[in-house]
């Protein structure tokens, strides 16, 4: 009876103390935004204080406000100059080119990465694994290929954002009727906890 009850606790608390354990270092970690103002603007300096959360407030803010500067017309000339600026330097000029190319696929409204869940045989044939399309690879990587292809994401046990990106013949991916949550509740919780809809393959 007390391993039971122990049992039952610990699947209780750890759920929620990791939960409460990963907003605290979040809201900890955009606190630190405040070191950008000057001295005599920050909290502790005005109230004698320090502000748990304020960071993300201010975070909020500054992203909001930085949103509406980029959808005017001078907001997007100045856009268009630190990226001119940004692709004449050769080496930031990579980097910044990988990651906003990233960025604008995953949060563009328009992009089509990660919006469908399907099935793969991964890593051998007859085995298959949750995957989620990403888009079409270019035609310099897929010209000595036969057919069409697409690219997807397979995502590791338990941790997703590791993982595989693979181009996979269109006619070899399996298309699923459930959304890219309810797969994500399946990879992480190893199979363990299904999705909250029956899995059911596309007729």
């Amino acid at each position: 009876m007390i391993k039971k009850n122990f049992i039952t606790g610990l699947l209780v608390l750890i759920p929620l103390i990791l939960t409460f354990w990963v907003l605290f270092s979040l809201i900890k970690f955009l606190d630190q935004v405040l070191f950008l103002l000057p001295e005599t603007l920050r909290p502790d300096y005005i109230l004698g204080i320090e502000v748990f959360g304020f960071g993300v407030i201010l975070t909020f803010i500054i992203i909001l406000l930085t949103g509406i500067i980029a959808n005017n017309f001078f907001g997007k000339k100045i856009i268009t100059l630190y990226e001119v600026l940004l692709n004449k330097l050769p080496f930031v000029k990579s980097i910044y080119k990988s990651i906003k190319q990233v960025s604008d696929t995953l949060l563009s409204s328009s992009g089509n990465a990660f919006t469908k869940a399907v099935l793969i045989e991964f890593p051998i044939s007859g085995t298959y694994t949750f995957a989620f399309i990403t888009g079409e690879p270019d035609q310099i990587l897929t010209k000595n290929l036969k057919g069409k292809y697409l690219n997807v994401y397979v995502p590791t046990t338990p941790n997703p954002t590791s993982g595989y990106t693979l181009m996979v013949p269109r006619d070899k991916v399996v298309e699923l009727d459930i959304g890219v949550d309810q797969v994500l509740k399946y990879v992480i919780s190893m199979g363990v906890v299904p999705g909250d809809k029956k899995l059911k393959q596309k007729k």
